[in-house]
């Protein structure tokens, strides 16, 4: 998929002034963790007018909706995502997914405060997620989530680490998912790391260099994360598998 396609759908959003941050693997293209994607992920303002605005600019994307729920306040309210697939000649095939909820996430009024606004030739001027609130979001359990936010953890440290911006040093002590980097930082940083201890015991692994063991650490964290994503979508699972039934009725 070229980006030309991608351009257009933000493009019609930024026309009908859909409150709206990208989010999925476009997002994760634009913060250097290099990711092939088809689809459109975005959070969305969960408000009348504004889904007023974003039923105006599928219309032109001429996106019909795919799977459930149908577009509706209280679904995205619950934390469910909406599917559409384009079909307007430029844009054709492409898929568009809606969300306002995510898991792990504050509200969208604090997503859209903390947001990243940057311009990109191949996408114009795009808002993004925060860098920590997408990987907050890409916490789930999917096993494709998890090497990816590892790279963008990487990157983001590779190209800060000698000069960090405040309160960066605490992001990557708090989310750095690669053993070699959380032991350098941990011996960079050894008062911000034991500060930090409580919210994350495995820095204490980091801090003595046992490279095996913080590994097994970081597999453990990320397996409560992943029984957690599963524990938060059981029973939005639950309520699709409902409406796919009602609908076949």
């Amino acid at each position: 998929m070229t980006p030309s396609p991608i351009r257009k759908v933000l493009s019609i959003f930024r026309k009908h002034r859909v409150r709206a941050l990208l989010m999925g693997g476009q997002a994760c293209i634009a913060y250097g963790a290099a990711e092939f994607s088809r689809d459109v992920d975005l959070a969305v303002l969960c408000s009348a007018n504004n889904l007023a605005r974003l039923r105006q600019a599928l219309g032109e994307l001429a996106a019909v909706p795919v799977f459930v729920p149908p577009l509706d306040e209280s679904y995205l309210r619950r934390g469910h995502a909406c599917h559409f697939r384009c079909q307007a000649p430029e844009v054709a095939g492409l898929r568009v997914d809606i969300m306002s909820v995510l898991r792990g996430c504050e509200d969208f009024a604090e997503l859209w405060q903390r947001r990243e606004t940057i311009s990109s030739r191949e996408l114009g001027r795009i808002n993004l997620l925060a860098l920590p609130d997408l990987v907050a979001a890409k916490k789930t359990q999917r096993d494709k989530d998890w090497p990816m936010i590892r790279r963008l953890l990487e990157a983001d440290y590779f190209r800060h680490r000698r000069n960090p911006r405040p309160g960066q040093v605490d992001f990557w002590l708090r989310e750095l998912r690669t053993p070699e980097l959380l032991v350098e930082l941990v011996r960079r940083r050894p008062a911000r790391a034991r500060r930090l201890e409580t919210a994350r015991p495995l820095l204490r692994r980091a801090a003595t260099g046992d490279l095996d063991r913080l590994g097994n650490a970081l597999e453990r964290e990320q397996e409560v994360e992943r029984a957690a994503d599963r524990t938060y979508w059981a029973p939005l699972r639950r309520e699709l598998g409902l409406l796919r039934r009602s609908r076949h009725a």
